[in-house]
């Protein structure tokens, strides 16, 4: 289909795309034959598909590549979550969303890639409208760009700030594990990160070493839209085995981080009626 083998414009080296790798195979699995993570939009008809690339001819496989379909948000709320921005963007095919970061801290900033070129330019029609009190500009990028802002934040992660600001994550890691810990378990755990394809079964898989009596145990909160909002919550038969299940934090479903927080049978029902 449209990422796999470069076939997007816009150039790029190869240590910039060895960086991004474990990303674009995530990107490759949602556009080969899966749904987008917000699900089919209303402007579904008016873009490519697959099969009118099945039978280009000669002639056309010669013609210039069309563009990687990026564009990147700047003055986004420091609260922002994947959710919002698929609300802002509504209606379009959002395949990634990656949120920059500067020394731990978060910038105002994103690189949304969409489904199909053509969704850049109604991403652009966007631009200076607002998402809660804040008007959020809209620019049309290139993958260059989303690569090097992934390659930045794995150089981040890795300890690409100062020494002070290093310390100081850890130290704020720390806390934030050390409240994980000490956090009374109820049964329920609150899941956050995952994939918006992602459904029960893949929560079961994820907890496969776990006791789940049923998919019944597992509940995936929608927002006002009925859009999933990247949180589940689990019901284990016991606190017991709810905090033996963090040990799964921070690992991996697909090609996504996991976070895991114990929760409470109230937050789920809260969770729950948002979406009614």
């Amino acid at each position: 289909m449209f990422y796999r083998g470069g076939k997007y414009g816009d150039g790029g080296d190869g240590r910039e795309q060895q960086l991004a790798s474990k990303r674009q195979r995530l990107i490759d699995q949602q556009v080969q034959g899966h749904p987008s993570y917000f699900g089919a939009s209303s402007a579904s008809s008016l873009v490519y598909n697959a099969s009118s690339y099945s039978s280009y001819t000669a002639q056309q496989q010669q013609q210039p590549p069309p563009p990687f379909p990026v564009v990147r948000l700047r003055g986004l709320p420091f609260d922002c979550a994947e959710p919002d921005v698929a609300d802002f963007l509504h209606g379009l095919d959002i395949v990634d969303i990656l949120f920059v970061h500067r020394g731990g801290r978060f910038t105002g900033e994103a690189f949304c890639v969409l489904g199909y070129p053509l969704q850049v330019d109604f991403a652009l029609q966007r631009n200076r409208h607002n998402m809660g009190r804040r008007y959020v500009e809209v620019f049309r990028s290139k993958r260059q760009e989303y690569y090097k802002a992934i390659a930045n934040q794995v150089s981040d992660v890795r300890g690409g700030g100062s020494p002070r600001q290093n310390v100081q994550n850890v130290h704020r890691a720390r806390s934030y594990d050390d409240a994980k810990d000490s956090s009374e378990h109820t049964g329920v755990l609150r899941l956050r990160g995952l994939p918006f394809s992602a459904g029960k079964d893949d929560v079961l898989e994820f907890f496969k070493d776990f006791s789940l009596s049923s998919e019944d145990s597992i509940h995936m909160p929608v927002n006002m839209d009925g859009r999933p909002t990247g949180e589940a919550f689990v019901e284990f038969l016991n606190a017991e085995d709810s905090k033996n299940a963090m040990s799964k934090d921070r690992m991996t479903l697909g090609s996504r981080y996991i976070e895991l927080f114990p929760s409470s049978h109230e937050e789920l029902d809260e969770a729950m009626s948002r979406g009614r």
